[in-house]
């Protein structure tokens, strides 16, 4: 795993190291690992692995086992298409109202995140990609001018990144991803409130459809007709 240092506090960074383990797959859904262990490989003390490994308990990446350690959790796919037809029921309104106030000071701003993603794509800097794929989407829902929902959003966001769900170098490229966003930046410079709409619906339930299929493999299972029409009752 990734050494910690920098700015943020001691929990957070190992909190970030274990999700990113997750995610690449070096630490193994159903392996057994100890706070000790991880402590030692990280050079910190066993105190922020433990509240970062609490923090990961919550968010139902990891599991404890009372006196041996922990244990790392599958995916669940229902928890994907229930986050992500949370989503359009949120996202795709929001778009749509942005899209009628069209503010040019929206539109430059948004040019400028997709041309970030096109950048840290082309340099297949994951990080930085999903930095401003997040700001690009925050920024279309800002113009929406609901801050409740901005945050809604966001915080749902951030529980598919902590289940370490992505698609990239999956079932998709960075610039497979940047790509899905051009329709919708396209159509809103145009003022059409129906095609942004369209265009965000396609994005979301794309995305949707893909980590539910990802995440119903990991598990060994097949993608449940239930989950799977929860995302396409709002993305059809």
């Amino acid at each position: 795993m990734q050494a910690v240092d920098g700015t943020s506090t001691l929990t957070d960074q190992v909190f970030e190291s274990v999700r990113r383990a997750i995610h690449s797959g070096e630490l193994r859904p159903g392996q057994l690992y100890s706070v000790y262990q991880l402590a030692a490989e990280l050079k910190v003390s066993r105190t922020p692995v433990r509240e970062a490994m609490l923090r990961l308990a919550e968010a139902g990446l990891v599991r404890f086992e009372r006196s041996r350690g922990f244990r790392v959790l599958r995916s669940d796919p229902k928890e994907i298409a229930e986050v992500f037809h949370l989503r359009l029921l949120l996202e795709v309104p929001a778009a749509r109202l942005a899209a009628h106030r069209r503010d040019p000071a929206l539109l430059q701003a948004m040019r400028a995140e997709l041309e970030e993603m096109r950048e840290a794509a082309a340099a297949h800097d994951e990080p930085r990609f999903m930095r401003h794929d997040a700001a690009f989407h925050r920024l279309l829902l800002q113009g929406g001018r609901n801050g409740k929902l901005v945050g809604i959003v966001d915080n749902l966001r951030d529980a598919t990144i902590t289940l370490g769900a992505s698609t990239v170098d999956r079932s998709r490229s960075l610039p497979d991803i940047a790509r899905e966003h051009e329709p919708i930046l396209a159509a809103l410079e145009a003022g059409d409130a129906e095609a942004v709409a369209a265009a965000m619906r396609s994005h979301i339930g794309h995305t949707g459809e893909l980590l539910l299929a990802q995440a119903a493999a990991a598990n060994g299972v097949p993608v449940d007709p239930d989950d799977l029409a929860l995302i396409r009752a709002t993305s059809a």
